[in-house]
């Protein structure tokens, strides 16, 4: 899902997973309509009349001064829509981006001067944000100057090639341009390769282990539990951007979990059913190891579901089954997250969920869709200018194939997720149970180290910071550059690759910012040191892979990544 922030998958405000999961159910379409919230901005600034007469008084006269060339109004930086020079060179361009842009600037004040509360001011920002990035001139042909440009070029010929990329995206769900060339990769071939085997399979899963890259390896090894929305490899990307490949060559025993991709015949899993998955993976890994303890890394939806599994086995008493617990881009506290609660509510939930448990799943392209419309600009906008307008491919890219390449929710689990994200349960010890115990993160007192992205608009660093308050142990929070999938793809080696560390976590997550030292290099490194400390002693690494009553089925990365 590196890269620039603004190359990953889309995104959307804090916590998105609730909001997501109705939408991908209901259809991204309903947040376009603010309802309520556009009511009460109408009636704030009906009885300030100032403030709309301040805004149009002070839009009218940038008009005035765009017009005579005199305005400074411009893109901000990394504003991809207006990159073609004509924007700045061409007068009329110029003038038109700007004019755009102002009334743009108007727009984001007005909502600011109606001081709503905070869910309807999330609710009808988003919508009008969508509303002006659908208008932006450079969204049409004719105001747009690299297609006009194209269209001179080509004779016309970019749009014959661009209607056929259009009736190949509209033929089939989610029915948004393409964002990947997906010819360009094969899963086995150019992705997931790192050498492995699958050791063990259940209906649920496959547990893939990887064979080692060093002549000795460290006695504790590390189990990878991925999001259940997404296929594994994000972590096992191509060579020299895997992050397993990377820590495995640092000595580390690396185990992953591969999710099933679930149709109507597993509606009934829920989050029980993960988490027995989850406690099956870390038998078979200790079988196989005969390690006293394991590492264990959650990321996104795959770290909520570790978590209160790590919490389960505190409860039962077997919390020494782990050595360390590490979780990537992902938020536990779910309070006043963004746009996400400011839209999903209990009504808009029980539709979501009648219409899931009718299928008996949530169709993951679904899902693929509404990732997209929640950063329009860069995932529709942008592809529609590119793949329609001017006749061009899309881009070969590894993370945006593994985004496209997409996996089913059961019913059961998306009632369970919901639920969650709507009662806000796991950080409230005991109101949620996990395999018929309840739920105390509080009691998860092993070290843990948890990775945030500094511009993720799916999981904000700041609700990811919060967990650092609801584990016994003191967390080492480590800040990453961009967003939520190019803040874990973050091999070393890039020159522009930083993170940010504190000696102490505050109670708040600016008070952490202020006092963060900001490191060159990936996190990797970091993380793979702290592994290295917390894992034992080193022995010969296994010849084989497997073990006595865990023979290998066969080559990673396995069956189930590619159903």
């Amino acid at each position: 899902m590196n890269v620039a922030a603004d190359e990953e998958p889309p995104a959307s405000a804090p916590d998105a997973l609730g909001s997501v999961l109705v939408d991908a159910a209901l259809g991204p379409g309903r947040r376009f309509v603010p309802g309520v919230a556009a009511a009460k901005a109408t009636a704030a600034l009906a009885v300030r009349p100032h403030r709309l007469a301040r805004r149009a008084a002070g839009l009218g006269a940038e008009l005035a001064r765009i017009a005579v060339g005199r305005s400074d109004v411009g893109p901000q930086r990394g504003d991809r829509r207006f990159a073609d020079p004509a924007w700045s060179g061409n007068p009329a361009f110029r003038r038109l981006a700007q004019a755009y842009l102002a009334t743009g600037e108007v727009i984001d004040r007005l909502l600011c001067d109606a001081d709503l509360d905070w869910a309807a001011e999330r609710r009808l920002r988003f919508a009008a944000e969508n509303v002006v990035d659908a208008l932006a001139p450079s969204n049409f042909p004719l105001t747009n100057p690299s297609v006009l440009k194209a269209l001179v070029d080509t004779g016309g010929a970019n749009f014959a090639r661009g209607a056929r990329h259009f009736a190949q995206d509209m033929a089939r769900p989610p029915r948004v341009p393409s964002m990947v060339d997906r010819s360009a990769f094969e899963v086995g071939t150019d992705l997931a390769i790192t050498p492995g085997a699958v050791v063990a399979r259940t209906d649920v899963f496959e547990l893939l282990q990887y064979a080692p890259s060093t002549e000795r390896v460290r006695e504790r090894p590390l189990l990878v539990v991925p999001p259940m929305i997404n296929k594994y490899y994000v972590a096992d990307l191509a060579p020299g951007r895997s992050m397993i490949e990377h820590v495995v060559a640092s000595g580390q025993q690396t185990f992953a979990i591969s999710w099933r991709n679930p149709d109507e015949r597993f509606a009934s899993w829920t989050l029980d059913t993960y988490a027995g998955a989850i406690l099956d993976a870390l038998d078979a890994i200790e079988e196989i190891t005969g390690a006293d303890a394991t590492h264990v890394m959650g990321l996104c939806a795959g770290g909520v579901t570790l978590t209160a599994t790590v919490a389960h086995l505190a409860a039962v008493g077997e919390l020494d089954r782990i050595a360390g617990l590490t979780l990537g881009v992902c938020v536990i506290d779910n309070a006043e997250a963004g746009t996400a609660a400011a839209i999903v509510d209990r009504n808009l939930a029980t539709l979501a969920l009648a219409e899931s448990h009718r299928r008996g799943y949530l169709d993951g392209r679904a899902l693929a869709g509404v990732f997209a419309w929640l950063r329009p600009n860069d995932l529709i906008w942008n592809y529609v200018v590119n793949n329609y307008y001017l006749g061009k491919d899309p881009p070969a890219f590894d993370i945006l194939y593994w985004n496209a390449d997409t996996t089913n929710m059961p019913a059961g689990l998306h009632r369970d997720f919901l639920e969650i994200a709507l009662t806000n349960a796991l950080v409230r010890p005991g109101e949620q149970t996990l395999l018929g115990t309840p739920v105390d993160l509080s009691a998860i007192d092993v070290d843990s180290y948890l990775v945030a992205g500094i511009a993720d608009h799916i999981t904000p660093w700041q609700s990811c910071y919060r967990t650092t308050r609801l584990l016994r142990s003191d967390p080492r929070f480590v800040l990453s550059t961009s967003g939520h999938i190019a803040a874990m793809v973050n091999p070393p080696g890039n020159p522009k690759a930083s993170y940010r560390v504190a000696d102490e976590n505050p109670l708040g997550a600016d008070e952490w910012l202020a006092a963060a030292t900001q490191r060159p290099g990936s996190w990797w490194e970091d993380w793979t040191a702290w592994l290295g400390e917390r894992s034992g002693d080193e022995r010969p690494a296994p010849d084989r892979l497997g073990g006595a009553d865990l023979e290998p089925l066969g080559p990673a990365p396995g069956t189930y990544v590619h159903e």
